[in-house]
């Protein structure tokens, strides 16, 4: 009966390790194709600059429930779940909500807070400022600057050279690899030696 408990055990422990390490594997990591992945949601772009303003119930019904909960609600996803905690491609991080540009991928830095965080915005306006009081807490909150939809906070023990650190919800963040760091990799993939 203990050998069975022991080898019962063994295996409880291999397959929880077994699914540990595959939640953080890199490779699962999928880039969006982002304008034709929104075709559900009218207002996403990321050439429009208009602000955009939607009431509830339309964002409720063109948001995936987990982006809804987070951009609209104000929720917050659980730490290290995101795709893009651990993530260093270099290319621009935009709001998943309404595709404006939000992030460059060379002010992300590894805070080890377990959200994506970044150093500064990729303009003045991309981001807007918000006192948050919530949870006994004195925070400042960080929206889109365009369609006001929660992205997560800004503290002040970032890195040089803004000593910001903006802990920003990975649900609430799509991705698009830089087309010239694009075209250089395919381009040394290309002189590898085959084979």
């Amino acid at each position: 009966m203990k050998v069975a408990g022991k080898y019962l055990l063994l295996i409880l422990m291999a397959a929880a390790l077994q699914q540990c390490s595959y939640s953080q594997n890199k490779s699962t990591i999928n880039t969006v194709k982002m304008d034709s992945a929104k075709k559900n949601n009218p207002v996403y772009s990321n050439t429009d600059t208009s602000k955009v303003a939607l009431a509830d119930d339309e964002w409720k019904k063109i948001l995936p429930g987990d982006i809804y909960s987070v951009a609209r609600l104000k929720g917050t996803e659980r730490p290290y779940t995101s795709k893009f905690e651990s993530f260093f491609d270099k290319g621009t991080y935009y709001c998943a909500v309404c595709g404006n540009a939000l992030f460059k991928s060379d002010t992300k830095f590894e805070s080890g807070c377990g959200w994506p965080s970044f150093y500064e915005p990729i303009s003045k306006t991309s981001i807007i400022y918000a006192p948050d009081n919530a949870y006994g807490m004195t925070r400042t909150e960080v929206m889109c600057g365009r369609c006001k939809s929660h992205l997560g906070h800004v503290f002040d023990d970032g890195p040089p050279p803004t000593g910001l650190r903006y802990c920003i919800n990975g649900v609430v963040l799509d991705f698009a690899k830089a087309k010239e760091a694009e075209k250089k990799y395919n381009e040394k993939e290309g002189e590898k030696p085959k084979g």
